[in-house]
């Protein structure tokens, strides 16, 4: 053989050894990327919390026709909406210096992501995360800008602080202590999921964050592969909780790639959470909760506390789940 030969073979064995490693690398979720759909369990909604007038909306988008991505954002808008809800959009409780800002991310099932962060004065936050998707060459939008942009799209500028959410702003002044509620400030996140007639999968978070938080701090709903990560291939999930350490474990991202190695979306939640807890298994004061869904149509979830609920309507029932909790298996 002689020396351009040589070359020329090592070469071709070189590439052979890098696609074989592709190829193994892609050997686990194989089973998972040609999935059998079971058509059953979709059309199907799924949302953090008790949500019912959420998850209502949502099927009704997705009765009618409409889109998982259409499905996720008028779902959403019901609780942004809503000045009960102090956790998200208009009536969401401020941070320390009074101010409500608003963090949203939507993702779809081509892999399409927009998200805005730090915004105020606008209601949907979830809605103009859509519009920075669709209507920009960006992914994400932060603070002032983002709010001149939603306006430019014809979103209006609100007060998002009510007279409710101002007096337990007031109130919690006269000590100024940050310490979470577990399933209470913690309660701070709508994440929902859906899938269309089509087996389609699109998702979406929306939140006001943390009571009381530091001005200017962000956290895990709009980040994508960690409040919130879909691969229309394996399946969805999303989170609620103390956002920076979902952040920091990557939680969405975690739970979808571990679906694709062939976990259920239930060992996927559960295992995500444990990787947040064996970092530290002695911090019980915060809250973690995460739900899933796989391509099947199959629903997983798992939270760190008990408390954390969520919302399935699916076969035509609108229903509320307690999943089980870290500190109950351990």
């Amino acid at each position: 053989m002689n020396r351009r030969k040589f070359i020329k073979k090592s070469a071709l064995s070189g590439l052979g050894i890098g696609v074989g490693a592709t190829v193994l690398g892609k050997s686990l979720p194989e089973s998972n990327r040609n999935i059998q759909k079971n058509t059953a369990n979709y059309p199907l909604v799924i949302a953090t919390w008790n949500v019912p007038n959420a998850t209502a909306k949502a099927w009704e988008v997705l009765q009618k026709g409409g889109s998982a991505l259409d499905a996720v954002e008028r779902g959403c808008n019901v609780e942004e909406e809503d000045p009960n809800n102090s956790s998200v959009g208009y009536g969401g409780l401020p941070d320390r210096e009074g101010i409500v800002t608003l963090d949203a991310c939507v993702m779809d099932d081509k892999g399409n992501y927009g998200s805005v962060v730090f915004m105020q004065n606008i209601v949907n936050a979830i809605s103009v995360a859509r519009k920075v998707m669709e209507e920009t060459p960006h992914v994400l939008m932060a603070g002032k800008g983002a709010e001149e942009f939603a306006v430019s799209q014809g979103f209006k500028r609100v007060n998002l602080l009510t007279e409710k959410s101002k007096k337990a702003w007031q109130e919690w002044k006269q000590k100024s202590e940050y310490k979470p509620i577990i399933n209470v400030e913690n309660h701070d996140t709508i994440g929902m999921l859906a899938m269309d007639k089509e087996g389609r999968i699109s998702g979406g978070c929306t939140t006001s964050g943390l009571a009381y938080k530091m001005h200017g701090r962000v956290g895990d709903s709009p980040i994508i592969g960690s409040g919130l990560f879909i691969d229309n291939e394996i399946g969805a999930a999303t989170a609620t909780g103390m956002g920076e350490e979902v952040l920091k474990t990557v939680g969405s991202f975690l739970i979808v790639e571990l679906m694709r190695q062939g976990k259920s979306p239930q060992q996927a939640c559960e295992e995500a959470v444990h990787r947040i807890m064996e970092k530290q298994p002695d911090r019980t004061d915060f809250q973690v909760g995460y739900i899933a869904v796989n391509k099947r149509g199959e629903v997983g979830s798992y939270s760190i506390h008990e408390g954390f609920s969520y919302m399935t309507y699916q076969n035509g029932e609108n229903k509320n789940h307690t999943p089980n909790w870290y500190f109950k298996d351990k």
